[in-house]
């Protein structure tokens, strides 16, 4: 099965942020803690071990084996959870939104990447235990961004209409849109494993939190994979003391706008913009933020209104009514989890970055950030076109057009690179720029014009010649337009538009074996796997 890797500076879809992480370049290194390499764990566990208190750990091993409820759990992940509770055991964790059926490939990239992590961990420190977690993002209010996947290039969509957490909504509904996948899946073995995988998870829960747990939980079953719900009163009263401070103080707003201001200044951009309170008030159908004015506290959009001792009184009597917003979840996170990596794609790191300093104010362990797996699947039929039209894997990352120019340039039987002719150009200008100089000025600047225009002209001439070989070669040129149409559907990474479906249609659980063989989450380059 050949795998292919690729430094991710070379695919053309990484920020200067991420690459520069990558490279430990040095002007980074006040954003994070350690760098994710086997070795800084060492200093990540003792650093954890000293502030993560057994009162924490069994309350987080009871909640979690709550929130399962009825669900049937493995042996490695029942031991997982009932490992939390020891003081020599550890997370790594990655996030994700509550995506209809998963979402765009990298759900699954996300996951194993921390499964991965927690065996390699396992082996290089045999004296501790590494649970790899799964953090559902239940309180998330942005149900455009999930109600949807991506299915033979058509959108499968899930539409009703929703108000306040994602995890809370009912799975009305979806009945309808598994009879829309039988169709669709056709009847193959594992179209129906799919059909059944989805109306198992959908149809027969409640609530998209609970039908996204099963899901998780059937595709990683014996993989020890724990999944973990923050939308829970009893985990969210270990963070009053922090929320306490964010509606007083306005911590996170001052700390994270001066890191911020100190990334900026280096010429990354701002990922999250802090307010001046990063908490969401949560109710039913209700996920609004809060807003102090004059010493008052304000639901937005709502009626709701509370005096500051009020407001203190609500946290401390309802802690579930209080939701971090995208900057305050990862503090959350790490209050309640003895965790040492969190686990996610450059936008996710990115904001990670500026929350440094904040933790240090609050003497919170940052996590080491290490970014998820990425990768290509190319099936066997695709590999074989890229063999006959003589394309690298590495050329079919370049945008179109300069794919096209490249291939044209390639394969053309005449030099279409002028590069020559205009060098042999600028030597001719440069005997007449000397004599130039030894008559007056005006003619210096007659040389200068007429170097510029023919200059120009082999330009165009080199353009027109591009032109004329990519219309002979139009037939050829197309079937590498199509072929990359097909790897990076609208010109983008395949991982974040096509749904794991479409494999597992063709390969069926084959296919998760290969990706849990093939990631390896401390290789830091681009992963690209032949099917």
């Amino acid at each position: 099965m050949p795998t292919h890797s690729i430094p991710y500076q070379n695919t053309g879809y990484f920020s200067k942020l991420i690459c520069d992480y990558l490279a430990e370049d040095e002007s980074l290194k006040p954003f994070y803690n350690r760098f994710p390499n086997l070795e800084n764990f060492k200093h990540q566990i003792q650093e954890k071990q000293r502030s993560f208190s057994d009162e924490k750990r069994h309350l987080l091993s009871k909640r979690i084996m709550f929130q399962y409820g009825d669900n049937s759990i493995s042996q490695s992940t029942l031991s997982n959870i009932d490992l939390l509770r020891e003081p020599n055991t550890f997370t790594v964790t990655t996030g994700h939104q509550l995506n209809l059926f998963t979402g765009p490939l990298y759900f699954l990239y996300k996951i194993f990447s921390a499964l991965n992590l927690a065996e390699q961990l396992n082996k290089a420190y045999p004296t501790s235990h590494f649970v790899p977690v799964y953090w559902m993002a239940t309180e998330d209010h942005d149900f455009d961004e999930i109600n949807y996947f991506n299915l033979f290039g058509k959108k499968v969509e899930w539409n009703r209409n929703a108000a306040g957490a994602v995890g809370e909504l009912s799975t009305e509904g979806l009945k309808e849109v598994k009879e829309q996948l039988k169709k669709q899946f056709g009847e193959s073995e594992n179209a129906k494993k799919l059909v059944s995988l989805f109306a198992d998870a959908y149809t027969k829960h409640n609530n998209l939190a609970d039908a996204t747990r099963f899901l998780a939980n059937t595709l990683f079953y014996r993989r020890g994979l724990v999944i973990i719900d923050g939308n829970d009163a009893e985990l969210k009263r270990c963070f009053i003391p922090y929320a306490e401070k964010e509606l007083t103080e306005n911590l996170s707003y001052k700390k994270v706008s001066e890191t911020t201001q100190k990334l900026t200044d280096l010429g990354f951009s701002e990922q999250v913009h802090p307010r001046e309170i990063n908490l969401f008030y949560l109710n039913e159908n209700l996920r609004e933020r809060i807003i102090e004015q004059d010493g008052k506290f304000y639901i937005n959009d709502t009626d709701l209104s509370f005096s500051k001792e009020e407001i203190l009184k609500e946290l401390h009597e309802n802690p579930q009514r209080f939701s971090p917003n995208a900057l305050l979840r990862p503090l959350y996170q790490e209050v309640i989890l003895p965790n040492l990596c969190y686990i996610g794609g450059g936008g996710e790191l990115a904001y990670w970055f500026q929350l440094k300093d904040y933790f240090n104010k609050l003497e919170v362990p940052f996590p080491i950030l290490l970014l998820r797996n990425s990768a290509l699947l190319v099936p066997k039929m695709l590999s074989e076109k890229m063999e006959k039209l003589k394309i690298s894997i590495e050329d079919l990352f370049l945008p179109q057009h300069e794919l096209i120019t490249k291939h044209t340039q390639n394969i053309s039987k005449i030099e279409i690179d002028f590069s020559k002719q205009k060098e042999f150009l600028k030597k001719q200008f440069k005997d007449l720029y000397e004599l130039a100089k030894q008559t007056d000025a005006s003619f210096l600047g007659a040389v200068g014009a007429q170097e510029k225009k023919q200059l120009n002209g082999l330009d165009n001439l080199e353009k027109r010649l591009l032109k004329a070989q990519k219309r002979k070669y139009a037939e050829e040129l197309d079937r590498i337009k199509t072929l990359q149409n097909q790897l990076f559907p609208n010109q983008s990474l395949q991982e974040r538009h096509l749904n794991f479906s479409e494999f597992y249609l063709e390969y069926g659980d084959g296919m998760l074996d290969l990706l849990k063989e093939k990631l390896n989450p401390l290789d830091y380059n681009f992963t690209v796997l032949e099917l």
